[in-house]
């Protein structure tokens, strides 16, 4: 079993920077690609990046596109959000996700299996 642990949210303003990360509460020994996915209140779950299991392909929402940036350790499937240039819309639970492998990485939520608990990230205007 998976369990993801996330990491690292909290209240900045508007312009400010958060770095998001994910952990696994056991150890791993396959790999996954991972995911960040972010909801905020009566609004849809939304991709916002993810990278594949080897690390040297990621994938971003045009809406975070140039601010964010996801990374990871291959050793131990934990996945990282640098978070730059934050704006109000940001505002959201972020979670992160793990999704076995496939033919492509998924940023879909049905592609991806486990998921932690979420993270508040609160940007203020």
């Amino acid at each position: 079993q998976v369990q993801l642990v996330e990491s690292g949210g909290g209240l900045v303003q508007a312009g400010g920077s958060l770095r998001l990360s994910c952990a696994p509460s056991g150890r791993t020994f396959s790999p996954y690609n991972m995911g960040w996915f972010r909801q905020a209140p009566g609004k849809e779950r939304e991709f916002v990046a993810a990278v594949k299991w080897t690390g040297d392909n990621t994938y971003y929402a045009d809406s975070v596109k140039g601010r964010f940036a996801i990374s990871r350790d291959n050793g131990e499937n934990r996945v990282s959000l640098q978070m730059n240039d934050l704006k109000p819309e940001d505002t959201a639970v972020y979670y992160c996700a793990a999704a076995r492998l496939g033919l492509a990485v998924p940023t879909t939520s049905n592609g991806y299996a486990y998921w932690g608990q979420g993270t508040q990230v609160t940007v203020s205007s």
